[in-house]
């Protein structure tokens, strides 16, 4: 995946969204860790085809963290990351094609085939 970088001057609650769907899987996943402190961590990292890819998972709340809160779900971005991902929809896929969480990721200027990036 590469990334034309955005301005950061957009509003934090235009930084990521979670359809119904991908909410409702997270908040699944969170009620089996039992740990009241975990939130949903994004992330751009590197690697992929593309130089970049994303990385999804549980974490604490670090310092300078954006946080927020999307159709109920705590999520927290790096400051690193923020940039990349203004106007990123993540989606939850359960069909007989393909299962598992999709990014769509408007800044995304090229993208590969083989699943991490």
């Amino acid at each position: 995946m590469a990334i034309v970088e955005h301005p950061t001057e957009l509003a934090d609650d235009l930084l990521l969204s979670l359809t119904p769907g991908a909410a409702a899987k997270v908040r699944e996943l969170l009620a089996e860790e039992a740990d009241e402190t975990l939130v949903l961590r994004v992330a751009i990292q590197g690697g992929g085809c593309s130089g970049f890819q994303y990385g999804l998972g549980f974490d604490t709340v670090a310092d300078g963290d954006v946080e927020l809160s999307l159709e109920g779900v705590p999520v927290v971005v790096d400051p690193f990351s923020a940039p990349y991902l203004r106007g990123t929809t993540i989606d939850f896929l359960n069909t007989i094609e393909e299962s598992g969480f999709k990014i769509d990721n408007p800044n995304a200027t090229a993208s590969c085939g083989c699943g991490h990036s």
